[in-house]
């Protein structure tokens, strides 16, 4: 094991001294067989999927049809995000406001090296450095995850820029953050996610499952940076970045913010329908999940994906939901509990072809018993692959953002679309957002829940003090942009979905950047600006009366009781919730009653 740190040695005195030490500390608590520091080779990667080829952790599947592609099954018990089993540590337990679960950082540190001691005995430690963001950005940070899973490692080298690029970048600014992550025993009760927000360090333990173990992901990307950007003056948000092209050459830049499983891949990949492709419009994807953004010289906010794949829920991915999201998947990918056809082909419930033989249990297929595919089943594969995907996701500036888009599913009462009046009102509209919750947290599905700015399991800090660092962005200088919500879930009387989605959803972005550029009408309403159906594009929409009245409609009794429902849910978070949210609440909450 002491060989493994004599390869760094060559940094001795270097910016890499606190990473040495910081690991020694962590093979000295853990006990590793074996260490090894990842350099992001093909060689590496080749050597680590082979042997996990050979223990059974990774399954391969049909070369011929899904070149490069492996299936792993997790613990039937270690699925999804363990929202109840994640903490905010902090000194100041109101810093981490309501919305999280507190520990005190002594008494959590105190536990989690109760779990660690000796854990990683007769496995390898591996030692992964990487960058969340274009490895040149400015805007982009840089993270280092310690953990004892060669799957981990494999997931981690397609969703961040890992390995010897990414030390070189530590060296030389000598600050990272520190993830520590062993997947235990995988016992449910020994399993906690803890974020220290003010040590820039993360600890999980006991969990393999996608966001609780790549620690670049949900941890660092949005936790931990939602901490580093208040503090530096940006914004780490849980948002798609896609670009759209207008027939006239002019890419407008739109980040929006849905919770998990509630549309984003799909949006973010978006094929525009048949008559605006001859237009001449065309949708590039920068990014599908997370969206760091940071005034520029300009004053506009300039945006970056930190990640540089996509792991996406693959129950309902298709030729018809996402074309572009399927074609990205055919090879070089790691799906996480699908099942099996009888040609060893991924499968998933909303699949256009083939039929499941082995469910994502590695049990026979029994309709019966359990899906085929877990509903939070994954694929993670590199952003390159994409069809659609933008080279603009490796400009170190940045792109600028035209619009924000907040939205969840909402089967009542919410509108296709509305625009906020301004900045106030915009982050009014993100903080009361509300959706239902989906499968990719473990708990209750179908429930509907405050979920602001898609943030609620993500932000790392006090919500109010969240909400007033949005409010500080409108200082006077920046040129921020417009603010929408948008809901492509309402439903009409007999459960139906009343709006088609998919690729019709171009429709409401050409809207929105028709009130962007001044060129698109909008009826004013006492809670935004909504398109009468003449101003969206609805040619070969056929939307029944219904639709037409709930889509576009507004129901002044339904609002009230939401606005009523909103005061009540800022004044949760007490004397911290920025006064200038609650004034805008009440002052629309006026106008309802009138």
């Amino acid at each position: 094991m002491n060989a493994s740190f004599i390869d760094m040695s060559a940094h001795a005195g270097s910016s890499l001294d606190s990473l040495n030490e910081w690991v020694a500390q962590v093979a000295a608590l853990t006990r590793p067989g074996a260490v090894h520091w990842c350099d992001g080779s093909d060689a590496e990667n080749d050597a680590l999927t082979a042997a996990m080829q050979a223990d059974g952790t990774l399954i391969k599947l049909n070369e011929k049809t899904h070149p490069g592609c492996w299936l792993h099954r997790s613990d039937p018990e270690d699925v999804a995000r363990v929202e109840h089993l994640t903490f905010v540590c902090t000194t100041d337990r109101d810093d981490a406001g309501p919305n999280n679960h507190w520990m005190a950082p002594t008494d959590a540190h105190a536990k989690m090296d109760a779990l660690f001691e000796g854990c990683m005995r007769g496995r390898t430690m591996y030692v992964i450095p990487y960058c969340m963001g274009p490895i040149d950005s400015p805007l982009s940070r840089c993270g280092v995850e310690i953990t004892d899973s060669p799957y981990v490692v494999a997931n981690m080298r397609i969703m961040t820029r890992m390995g010897a690029p990414a030390l070189a970048r530590i060296e030389r600014e000598g600050h990272f953050v520190k993830g520590l992550h062993s997947t235990g025993e995988l016992d449910p009760d020994r399993r906690f996610i803890m974020h220290f927000p003010e040590e820039l360090a993360i600890k999980s333990y006991g969990s393999g499952y996608g966001g609780n173990a790549l620690l670049g992901k949900k941890c660092h990307a949005l936790r931990i940076a939602s901490h580093q950007a208040r503090t530096e003056g940006w914004l780490a948000e849980h948002m798609l970045i896609l670009g759209l092209k207008n027939p006239q050459g002019e890419t407008h830049y739109i980040a929006a913010a849905f919770p998990s499983a509630c549309g984003k891949t799909n949006l973010a990949m978006l094929i525009p329908p048949e008559g605006y492709l001859k237009d001449g419009w065309r949708v590039t994807t920068v990014g599908d999940d997370i969206c760091w953004m940071r005034p520029g010289s300009d004053g506009r906010l300039y945006a970056i994906n930190p990640e540089a794949g996509f792991f996406g829920v693959a129950p309902g991915t298709s030729k018809k939901s996402n074309p572009n999201a399927l074609a990205s998947i055919q090879s070089n990918t790691i799906f996480t509990n699908v099942g099996l056809t009888a040609d060893n082909q991924p499968w998933w419930e909303g699949l256009d072809e083939g039929e499941p033989v082995t469910d994502w249990r590695a049990e026979p297929y029994d309709p019966a018993k359990r899906p085929a595919a877990h509903p939070n089943s994954r694929f993670t594969v590199s952003a390159r692959q994409c069809p659609s995907y933008s080279p603009e996701s490796e400009n170190p500036a940045g792109v600028p953002i035209s619009a924000i888009v907040f939205g969840g599913r909402r089967p009542s009462l919410v509108p296709l679309v509305f625009e906020a009046r301004d900045w106030t009102h915009g982050v009014l509209i993100g903080a009361a957002m509300g959706s239902e919750t989906t499968a990719a947290a473990t708990g209750a599905v179908g429930v509907m829940r405050r979920d602001p700015m898609a943030m609620k399991p993500f932000c790392g800090y006090n919500f109010a003090d969240y909400f007033s660092h949005w409010l500080d962005f409108d200082n006077g200088s920046n040129k921020l942009p417009k603010v929408f919500h948008v809901n492509w879930f309402r439903r009409g009387e007999a459960g139906d979905f009343l709006w088609p989605g998919f690729g019709e959803n171009l429709r409401v972005l050409e809207w929105m950047i028709g009130r962007v550029k001044g060129t698109a009408g909008a009826v004013e309403t006492p809670i935004g600006n909504l398109p009468a159906a003449s101003e969206l594009n609805l040619a070969g929409v056929d939307l029944s009366a219904e639709a037409m009245e709930k889509l576009f409609g507004f129901d002044q009794t339904g609002w009230r009781q939401e606005f009523a429902s909103i005061g009540e849910y800022l004044e949760e978070y007490g004397p911290r919730m920025p006064q200038a949210l609650k004034d805008e609440q009440r002052r629309i909450a006026a106008q309802l009653e009138g």
